[in-house]
This record gives C-alpha cells, sequence and structure tokens, in this order.
C-alpha cells in the first residue's frame, strides 16, 4: 500500500503531538456511486456474533448503502429468518490489512436509546488461521453499554476497548470507559480514532488530547502480554448491532431504539495515516 498525495489531518489529529510525520496512507471517503467492494466486504451473519445480538446482518441497500457522501448502515425492526431485526456490518478482512498508524473515522451516531450498539473497530487478520481472541481485537468505538443505560447516559457514555489472549478461555481485556460533557449522539458528526505504534495504543474522541484508552505494547515474546497480539496487519469493521451482552437486552421486545422502524449510523469518512517507517516495516 503506497503513500497518496499529502492530505491535511482532522483539526483533532493535526493538534495531537502524536500525528507528526503521518501522511495519508489510505482512505474511502464514501463519495462514490456505490460501495469500492475492492476494500470492503459486506457480512451475511445471523449467529449473534458470540455476542447474543438480536439482528441479522444482510447485504442489502435497504441496510447498507452510500448516500450524499457517506457511509449509512441502517438497523430496521424487520423480520428475517430467525431474526426480528436487520442492520450491516462491513470489513476489510483480506482486502485493505495494514500495520501500525493512525485510523479514524468521522461519524454520526444514532440514537442508541436502549438496544442499539454502533461500533468501529479492528482485528488481526489472521483470525482465520488464530482464531479469537489470538487474532487481537481493537475496539475504536463502542456506545450503547448497559452502563450507560441504567445511569441515562446512553449518548455520552462510550467506550474503546482492547481483546486478546491465546484462546478464548484465557481471554484478557482492557476497556476505557468515558462520559462525554456533550451528548455524542447530537445530530453532528464525531471523530474516533486510534494512535497505534510499536510501543502503544492510544484512543481520541474529537479534540481531545487525553486518550480514553492507552496500553503499552511493546513486550513483544511474553504470550501473557497485550504486546505479543498487536504487531501485525489488522482488517477494519463497522457494524450497528442490535441488542446483545453489550447493552444487555435479549429480548427482542425490550428494544426501545426503533420507535420510527429504523435508525442509521453515518459514516462520513475512514482515514487511515501512516510514518514511512511504519510501511517500510510491514
Amino acid at each position: 500500500m503506497a503513500f497518496v498525495a499529502a492530505a491535511s489531518l482532522t483539526a483533532a489529529a493535526a493538534d495531537s503531538y502524536h500525528l507528526f510525520g503521518y501522511r495519508l496512507a489510505w482512505a474511502d471517503e464514501f463519495d462514490g456511486p456505490e460501495l469500492d467492494r475492492s476494500a470492503w466486504n459486506v457480512e451475511i451473519n445471523g449467529t449473534g456474533c458470540g455476542n447474543e445480538e438480536l439482528q441479522f446482518y444482510v447485504d442489502s441497500p435497504e441496510n447498507v448503502s452510500l448516500r450524499n457522501g457517506n457511509l449509512v448502515i441502517t438497523a430496521r425492526k424487520q423480520d428475517y429468518e430467525d431474526k426480528h431485526f436487520t442492520s450491516g456490518r462491513l470489513n476489510t478482512w483480506n482486502k485493505m490489512t495494514f500495520t501500525y498508524g493512525v485510523i479514524e473515522a468521522r461519524i454520526m451516531i444514532p440514537q442508541t436509546a436502549n438496544g442499539l450498539w454502533p461500533a468501529f473497530w479492528m482485528m488481526g487478520n489472521d483470525l482465520d488461521e488464530n482464531g479469537w481472541p489470538a487474532c487481537g481485537e481493537t475496539d475504536i468505538l463502542e456506545m450503547g453499554h448497559f452502563n450507560g443505560i441504567n445511569a441515562g447516559q446512553q449518548d455520552r457514555l462510550f467506550n474503546g476497548a482492547l481483546h486478546w489472549g491465546p484462546d478464548a478461555g484465557r481471554h484478557a481485556q482492557s476497556v476505557g470507559d468515558r462520559v462525554n460533557p456533550v451528548s455524542l449522539q447530537d445530530g453532528q458528526y464525531h471523530i474516533f480514532y486510534t494512535v497505534w505504534t510499536p510501543e502503544k495504543i492510544e484512543m481520541f474522541v474529537d479534540d481531545s488530547t487525553e486518550p480514553y484508552l492507552s496500553m503499552d505494547i511493546s513486550e513483544r515474546e511474553n504470550p501473557a502480554a497485550p504486546g505479543y497480539y498487536y504487531h501485525k496487519p489488522n482488517f477494519l469493521l463497522l457494524n450497528l448491532a442490535v441488542g446483545g451482552c453489550f447493552p444487555g437486552i435479549l429480548d427482542p421486545n425490550d428494544i426501545t431504539a426503533l420507535p420510527d422502524g429504523q435508525a442509521e449510523m453515518l459514516v462520513d469518512y475512514v482515514r487511515l495515516y501512516q510514518r514511512a517507517q511504519d510501511q517500510a516495516g510491514r
């Protein structure tokens, strides 16, 4: 993956001390007439994804589409197979992968109310070979957690998370919860990004210079250390789940997030910035 022409970083990124020497390496601005299938896979999946999610992910323009320069992921109250909801989940597995860099997305988050679970995240591209969590998982944005529901802070409580370990029975994690001072479900776009270097992973929102999650990954040799799992190509995921373990809602009748029958997660862009030494070390 070669550098493209230099581009200006966002205001948040440009102000961060982390980003000196980074240049735009890849981006999807979602400006075309249709989704770039050379970069993105649209999943078809009704398994609950290991989280008891209530939707069926489908490859349908009603659930995954481009509109006005946005990727639009739509959760719908709709019977499909054995589920009562449909939605969209995309990934770049085996298509667009990268090691290290600053990966950011500009997202308009829907009203999660009780039951929606929007996410922007990454996993190791060795998922099929080594499985989860040995592939390593980096959740840059998750929203809709039951802690926010219980505290009446659904529109402000969000988190990032890291998951790793040799197998599911020895799964370790680090979670960074934050209650944003203002709503993140205000009908405006918000920027979520992670800075991934050989030394650490840190996550930021908008113009904040204080990470909501930071983890040292410099120790690479010990399988018990998180750094053992975070020095290899990753791929991206974007999805809008309905229900499941994260919001703590497993009964379709308890979903209150779709009063009009649907809700949309809008993604204005996804961009990857890298340093020359990061690309050289791939």
